[in-house]
């Protein structure tokens, strides 16, 4: 289980960052892009957001994480690049 929620990480992040990037380089030059971009990125993202916030759940009783560790990990999947950080830090022994 833990292997599957590292990938989730790793593509939550991914996703992420897709959804930014579309926002921040695609969107001022291309509007008609943007909004054919929007939808499945968001879905993916969304989808990928849910996984990784219910996968963090599962996998805290199986590493015995505190609930502090849980709140930290939960809170990295808000910031861009903390679901990477969260896969280096927590995920590495996978």
């Amino acid at each position: 289980m833990l292997k599957i929620f590292k990938i989730t990480a790793i593509l939550e992040g991914i996703s992420y960052l897709a959804l930014l990037s579309n926002m921040l380089f695609i969107k001022p030059s291309n509007i008609e892009l943007y909004h054919s971009l929007l939808y499945p990125i968001g879905m993916s993202h969304g989808v990928l957001f849910i996984g990784y916030v219910l996968l963090a759940f599962v996998v805290k009783s199986s590493q015995k994480w505190s609930f502090k560790t849980l709140f930290i990990i939960l809170l990295a999947s808000l910031i861009p690049f903390g679901a990477f950080y969260v896969e280096k830090k927590y995920l590495k022994n996978v």
